[in-house]
């Protein structure tokens, strides 16, 4: 039986309760019990991400996702899904910059169903991994990039912003989708070796949290996962850190085929799990956090220049997180119009803090975000695994909100003064292309057009 300790509920944790083991091959195990409905999620996240992936190879943690979805020793096809939906459970997995999850919940009578199909595709994937399969995903996921990325308004950006934000060669240079010539270029091979170097117990961290007997379910996680053979062979991510500031605007103009005008950005901001990067992510609530932030107010209330403004926070551990802004544009307004109204804001803020009112609102606001997680079995299982992989302890999870609310608008203030300026900053710029024009044949008129010159004339003639 796997060994660990109990967490007792602390100040600021609203009551919830995690305990932790470890198996002997390195899995890390998280519980927490909650008995307020008949459910259970198990969430498995594996230390891996695009920040781990090497040149000529993007795309490939992204690709395996789906590749772990395509059956394992004891699980054929389309398996995986077809058993979690019978018993009445959802699923899915998700692939970021820092790590690869997976995730189900389940009515709680089919928490070992859930723990059986994770183990079984964790210990025996290269079973059942070939061609076919291979071939299958790696056409589903460049169907995805055209979909999210490539053909959809504004679908660029966040590829585009990430690459101006992070230098050539840094981890984060390049986003988790990765490129379609990279994607063409992944081997059966290389999925083979990338399972074995980063999908091993040691590697990974699993959560169950809802309506469980945790002695059970500890004996299950032991039966199943206890006999998969752990893995050193893992290399250290490329270092990640940068200078706090960028020390210029770096600016990039696209034209495409976009509605409206568009004036996106992405501040360096602290690192996530610092006090700093709380303190951003207020600041950023206050300046653009939903329609009674200031520059919703400023631009779409008052100057109506922008049909939608937000600044959010993308939190990384690995590198320093980005403010992201985000506005549309309003009519033929001129984008240089909306940099300058936004550029006065942020030098306000900076210059005068928040006010005790917007404090409040922001400090509540991110609060309620963080309980719609924790007050969710998935969510929380989904919490608990993100602070015990990115910053070596789940229970931080639980504290998460007290960490908010403990912050004084002076460090809103200083991180805003210190990091919200313009040479800290990525501008992407969209303009639309001009509507093509029919060519006209020599001879003839548009009839539209035709008959909108004959009405003027009408109207000209009736008015002599």
């Amino acid at each position: 039986m796997p060994k660990g300790h109990t967490a007792t509920a602390e100040a600021g944790t609203g009551g919830l309760t995690a305990t932790e083991h470890r198996l002997a091959n390195g899995l890390r195990v998280v519980l927490s019990e909650d008995h307020l409905t008949p459910v259970a999620a198990v969430c498995l996240w594996y230390d891996v991400g695009s920040r781990h992936e090497v040149k000529g190879r993007t795309g490939l943690a992204h690709l395996f996702e789906h590749l772990m979805f395509q059956g394992s020793a004891q699980v054929k096809g389309n398996g995986h899904f077809e058993l979690v939906q019978g018993a009445g459970g959802s699923l899915n997995g998700t692939t970021s910059f820092e790590r690869t999850n997976y995730f189900e919940t389940m009515p709680a009578h089919q928490l070992e169903l859930a723990l059986w199909l994770e183990a079984d595709r964790m210990g025996s994937l290269l079973a059942a991994l070939d061609d076919e399969s291979m071939e299958n995903q790696r056409d589903v996921v460049k169907n995805e990039r055209r979909q999210r990325y490539d053909n959809v308004p504004y679908g660029t950006a966040f590829e585009k912003l990430t690459a101006l934000a992070y230098p050539e060669g840094h981890p984060y240079h390049h986003t988790p989708i990765g490129s379609m010539a990279d994607l063409d270029a992944a081997t059966l091979e290389d999925a083979r070796e990338f399972f074995r170097t980063y999908y091993a117990p040691n590697n990974a961290v699993l959560s169950v949290v809802g309506d469980i007997d945790p002695e059970r379910t500890l004996a299950w996680i032991e039966k199943y996962f206890g006999s998969i053979p752990s893995h050193d062979g893992k290399p250290a991510p490329r270092d990640g850190s940068l200078p706090n500031i960028i020390g210029k605007q770096l600016r990039e103009v696209v034209e495409e085929e976009v509605p409206a005008r568009a004036l996106m950005a992405a501040y360096r901001l602290p690192h996530d799990g610092t006090r700093a990067c709380d303190a951003a992510d207020l600041a950023l609530t206050v300046l653009g956090g939903g329609e009674s932030s200031r520059l919703y107010n400023r631009l779409v209330r008052r100057d109506r220049t922008a049909v939608a403004a937000g600044f959010g926070l993308l939190r990384l551990a690995g590198a320093p997180s980005l403010g992201w802004l985000d506005v549309k544009t309003s009519g033929d307004v001129e984008v240089p119009v909306i940099e300058a109204a936004i550029d006065e804001e942020l030098a306000r803020f900076a210059e005068e803090g928040p006010t005790a009112e917007e404090m409040e609102r922001a400090q509540a606001q991110l609060e309620r975000e963080w309980l719609d997680r924790l007050g969710t079995v998935a969510g929380r299982a989904d919490e608990l695994c993100r602070y015990a992989v990115l910053f070596g302890d789940p229970q931080l999870a639980l504290t998460a909100v007290k960490r908010v609310l403990e912050v004084t608008p002076e460090e809103v203030q200083e991180v805003a003064k210190a990091r919200l300026r313009p040479d800290n900053r990525a501008v992407l710029v969209y303009e639309p292309l001009a509507p093509e024009q029919p060519e006209q044949v020599e001879g003839t008129e548009d009839p539209e057009s035709a008959a909108t010159v004959e009405a003027a004339d009408a109207n000209e003639e009736a008015a002599k």
